[in-house]
């Protein structure tokens, strides 16, 4: 195993190029008429914008802009969900030098409030009239906030408005006055391991990795006309990440979807042929396909079928040649299941990208058994998302790939993984101590990952360091592994291992609400029992225990859970349980659930 790898090659970023610069180049190479981003009109409805149209409102937004008097270097927030306006609004924030700070739409006022004054933000714009009201409920704790506008009461045409004053010539002098070094953006991290903290961006870091993703992932996001239908909330690195590739790019289009109440209809009526997700997503098209195939006849096809394109794919992994009643028997599932669970993803789908947390490889192993290569990556909002990412042609499930071209990786003396690249981004707003925290004497970026390279550079994922528990015994436990194995149970949504200074390790368990649905009928119960009702099952946790015995039987009896405890309730933002990005924020789950743990798990007297 290696300690230090760099991928060879580089990525060229010039001092004057921005991420408006993207837009340019597009028109520069396949002029104005391509088409370039679609909008969701209605029910199986979309509106094709051309690289012309999406321009030219580009423009007139950011002269809009200057009209307001948004100057380079000022702050401007963004509160809302996925859709195409947050696209332009990106764009024409960057052409200007302006810093898009991102809010995510689901956090709250008070969220909110913190994250406008830490970064000063001068105007800020919501999509809805419900999260205009959550900023408008803290204006008056915000001083440098001037104004809020609302997408959703024209604020795209009241920015087109004033900027009719501002001439091509003053909009092309600002233009020209950004450069690759200057801040582009601040994005708040979703605080997985403690308080939100502000990560600083520039058009440099940004650019860097797009090029690099649409150097290292050109078959599924550069190829051909890839479309990609964009619901994961772009507050996020990687949403931005993978907007800007697909604008990047030659012939990409961009579907920008503001919720996922209609995803598969959706899915069916766009089309796409590459869909980002995080591994819930792709967990719940698994656990949905099951249900629907249901516990008879079909049900039984159904997990045959899953176990052999899990086989199929581990045996195309090793190099091997399937014999003749495999093929046949893969032939028989492809008619049977594997076409129907891809057809769910839309008819042209080609390839699906997962990243944001860890990914269970049995569920990468089935989507690319059945035909659909599961691309993982690895970053952090600090590298302006994903620092390394399988490739289409080595896609090696278990690893998160490479770096991008240029970019280096080390494993440190205490088995940290450690980046460096054009790609890291340049400290805390406001937060020096912090930054230095960040960084290594000789600057790299310390990710508080574990981690192993192998001799082809390929990154492994072992654990977080602030996520090992030591039980009361000394004994050392990674949670991750025996956490990805007990939420392979179909009820289970969540699970959290638990331990440190006890002496046993626990594990804390929550229920998946759509999967009882069908379960609990199933298993002689109503379906609308209430969860309290439901947690308290012997069927319940009789569903869970195998899951946990297999947990069990991947470590030692040190490093066991012993004990798990079915709650009543889930992980939610509301409860800070779980991050926008739907990772789980341990540090939460054992306060919020601290009686739990020790009364529950430990039989502590309270």
């Amino acid at each position: 195993m290696l300690t230090e790898y760099t991928t060879p090659g580089s990525i060229v970023v010039d001092d004057d190029e921005t991420l408006y610069s993207l837009l340019t180049d597009r028109i520069a190479r396949t002029g104005e008429d391509t088409v370039i981003a679609a909008r969701k009109l209605g029910p199986g409805r979309w509106d094709d914008i051309t690289t012309g149209e999406f321009h030219e409102l580009t423009r007139e937004v950011a002269k809009g802009l200057i009209a307001f008097g948004i100057r380079k270097g000022d702050a401007v927030s963004l509160f809302s969900a996925t859709r195409y306006e947050w696209g332009v609004l990106d764009f024409a924030l960057a052409a200007i030098g302006a810093v898009n700070v991102p809010i995510y739409d689901t956090d709250s006022a008070a969220q909110a409030e913190r994250i406008l004054n830490d970064s000063e933000v001068r105007l800020a714009i919501a999509d809805d009239r419900e999260r205009f009201d959550r900023l408008d409920s803290v204006k008056d704790h915000c001083p440098s906030l001037r104004q809020i506008l609302m997408l959703d009461g024209n604020a795209l045409g009241a920015l087109q408005g004033f900027g009719v004053t501002v001439s091509d010539e003053e909009l092309d002098a600002r233009i020209a006055s950004v450069k690759a070094d200057d801040l582009a953006t601040i994005v708040y991290t979703s605080g997985s391991t403690g308080a939100p903290k502000g990560a600083e961006l520039t058009h440099r870091n940004f650019l860097s990795i797009t090029r690099g993703g649409l150097e290292c992932l050109k078959e599924m996001i550069a190829e051909g006309r890839p479309r990609l239908l964009l619901f994961l909330p772009l507050a996020h690195c990687f949403a931005r990440f993978i907007q800007y590739c697909s604008i990047g790019s030659d012939y990409g289009v961009c579907g920008y979807l503001p919720d996922t109440k209609s995803l598969l209809p959706d899915l069916r009526s766009f089309e796409p042929t590459y869909l980002l997700g995080v591994p819930r997503v792709f967990e719940k098209v698994y656990n949905a396909a099951s249900r629907k195939a249901g516990a008879g006849f079909k049900g039984r096809v159904f997990l045959k079928a899953a176990e052999a394109a899990r086989a199929w794919s581990r045996m195309e992994q090793a190099g091997e040649r399937p014999t003749a009643r495999q093929m046949a028997e893969h032939l028989s599932y492809e008619a049977a299941v594997y076409r129907t669970v891809r057809g769910a993803l839309g008819p042209r789908i080609k390839y699906v990208a997962c990243g944001g947390a860890p990914l269970d490889p049995d569920l990468a192993h089935f989507f690319s058994g059945i035909g659909l290569p599961m691309i993982q990556g690895y970053g952090m909002t600090e590298t302006a998302a994903p620092f390394a990412a399988t490739r289409v042609w080595d896609n090696v499930i278990g690893t998160v790939g490479q770096p991008a071209p240029g970019g280096s990786v080390r494993i440190a003396d205490d088995g940290e993984l450690q980046v460096h690249g054009d790609n890291v981004f340049r400290g805390y707003h406001n937060l020096p101590e912090k930054t230095a925290e960040a960084f290594t004497e000789d600057g790299w970026l310390r990710t508080g990952d574990l981690a192993s390279i192998d001799d082809e550079g390929r990154i492994t994922i072992t654990g977080r360091k602030k996520d090992i528990i030591i039980t009361a015994g000394g004994k050392n436990v990674s949670p991750i592994p025996m956490e990805q194995e007990i939420v392979k149970c179909p009820i289970v949504e969540h699970a959290v291992v638990v331990g440190d200074n006890r002496p046993f390790v626990g594990a804390l368990v929550t229920l998946d609400p759509e999967a009882l649905e069908s379960w609990l009928p199933a298993h002689g119960h109503a379906a609308d029992m209430p969860l309290a009702d439901v947690a308290q099952l012997p069927d319940v946790a009789a569903e869970i225990q195998p899951y946990v015995d297999r947990a069990n039987a991947t470590v030692s009896r040190a490093e066991s859970v012993r004990k798990f405890v079915v709650l009543d309730t889930q992980f939610t933002q509301d409860n800070r349980c779980l991050t926008p990005s739907l990772k789980v924020v341990r540090p939460s789950v054992n306060r919020v659930f601290a009686d739990d743990i020790a009364v529950r798990v430990y039989g502590d007297r309270r």
